[in-house]
């Protein structure tokens, strides 16, 4: 007996879509903060009903993921998450409506749509930053950052958007990716790890090295 093509071509799509699937949960359960079994099964029941009843653009995937790269990435992100927080609440209380914001474009390596949406939800998630929005053609994302008021300051920001780039490459992007990351220069810190780096710490170190500057100048 044998397998129906219309069957063959829906366990095809099933399988390519399980990527898909697991990111959605991840997405839904970072966005409750609710990590328990049950709320994760509800999410892979709505990632279900979205990906089987709403029609999607098609999104082209590598064929490849790195569970090794992966679980670095979320324990990472998981700290990055927490150390972030903290520094926003610390913000929060003591600079309050006084801390400086800016809109930081970040000019990723490609425009790959999936690959952009995985960087722009990473950096959302961790407090500090949300995209306001996506030059596709151009591969660029502009976030509005918290607590920069120097161009120092901005590229420490970009510097954390590319090397989560260079994580989820390592994680799921394509062979052709994965090579010319590996060809960028040794000495370029976004492409030398796949952990996850809030840029907060190292912002707010060059913030107080710019004020004190400004002050020995004066």
């Amino acid at each position: 007996m044998s397998t129906s093509p219309t069957l063959k071509r829906s366990q095809s799509t099933f399988r390519a879509d399980i990527p898909l699937l697991l990111w959605l949960v991840v997405v839904w359960g970072a966005l409750w903060g609710d990590w328990s079994l049950g709320n994760l099964v509800f999410g892979l029941i709505l990632a279900l009903i979205v990906t089987r009843a709403l029609t999607l653009p098609p999104i082209t995937l590598s064929g490849r993921f790195n569970v090794l790269h992966f679980a670095v990435f979320v324990a990472t992100f998981i700290w990055q998450v927490a150390k972030a927080s903290f520094h926003v609440f610390t913000l929060a209380l003591i600079q309050g409506p006084k801390v400086h914001n800016a809109v930081v474009g970040v000019k990723l390596r490609q425009n790959n749509d999936l690959l952009m949406t995985a960087v722009g939800h990473t950096m959302a998630l961790i407090p500090g930053s949300l995209v306001i929005e996506v030059d596709r053609a151009s591969g660029i994302l502009y976030f509005h950052v918290l607590d920069v008021s120097n161009e120092e300051q901005a590229e420490i920001f970009r510097k954390s958007a590319l090397r989560i780039e260079a994580a989820w490459i390592r994680i799921m992007g394509t062979k052709e990716q994965l090579k010319e990351l590996k060809h960028e220069s040794k000495g370029d810190d976004t492409t030398t790890t796949g952990m996850i780096h809030s840029p907060s710490t190292q912002m707010h170190r060059a913030g107080g090295a710019a004020e004190r500057a400004d002050r020995g100048e004066e």
